[in-house]
């Protein structure tokens, strides 16, 4: 039983640490917009992570703090950034180019849905008065290595956002590896979910409640 009196799961801070833990030295990296954009800030000791924006930036670094923000230099989110040393510019059909070319090794995007077999919808609910916003994440789930997904476990209302199928227009079909969400980390294999890790207090009783779909733990 979980004990309501304490923190359950991660924050989101923590959630964005866990995913730049599992992405390999020397990767190059596209982070989503949102959660995903956090991640560029807990690049781990001793690995030298490369992060991409397909506005047009190869090295892009820390979010800076407000004072020294520089709004001529944003993500694709037009979020503010900073570049590392070496850092490129270049022209956005560039920036595709290496995407649709395979060139990127990971990359990180929030979800709105993730269904049990990894289809993913992260930019529409469907709704006839939405703006269709897809942005570059169809070319992202097309042309980079690995998809890991990074959100929080339900949504505002308590709905679960990992299910069984999904009901919004799908981002992509079967291209997630891995959920990051606040309450566990779970591999999308090909026979089902898997529980790699539960955050603070959190019990796999708990997890599968807020869960539309049937979890699996490891065995040894």
């Amino acid at each position: 039983m979980v004990d309501t009196d304490k923190k359950i799961g991660w924050d989101r801070s923590e959630m964005a640490q866990k995913v730049a833990l599992d992405i390999p030295d020397g990767s190059y990296v596209n982070l989503g917009i949102g959660i995903p954009e956090m991640v560029a800030d807990f690049v781990p000791e001793g690995r030298e992570l490369i992060y991409q924006t397909e506005n047009g930036l190869l090295g892009m670094g820390k979010v800076p703090p407000k004072e020294k923000e520089d709004r001529e230099l944003v993500n694709a989110g037009k979020k503010c950034i900073t570049s590392i040393p070496g850092a490129s510019y270049f022209h956005h059909a560039d920036s595709f180019t290496m995407i649709r070319g395979g060139h990127i090794d990971v990359c990180v995007l929030g979800a709105m849905q993730v269904s049990r077999d990894g289809d993913l919808a992260n930019w529409s609910t469907g709704a006839k008065t939405a703006i269709p916003a897809v942005g570059g994440a169809m070319d992202l789930v097309a042309g980079v290595k690995r998809i890991l997904v990074i959100t929080q476990h339900v949504t505002k209302k308590g709905v679960p956002k990992i299910i069984d199928e999904c009901t919004f227009p799908l981002t992509g079909k079967g291209v997630v590896e891995r959920i990051y969400t606040d309450l566990a980390i779970i591999d999308v294999e090909n026979d089902g979910l898997y529980v790699r890790e539960m955050g603070p207090n959190v019990d796999f009783d708990y997890l599968q409640k807020h869960t539309g779909a049937k979890l699996n733990l490891y065995t040894e």
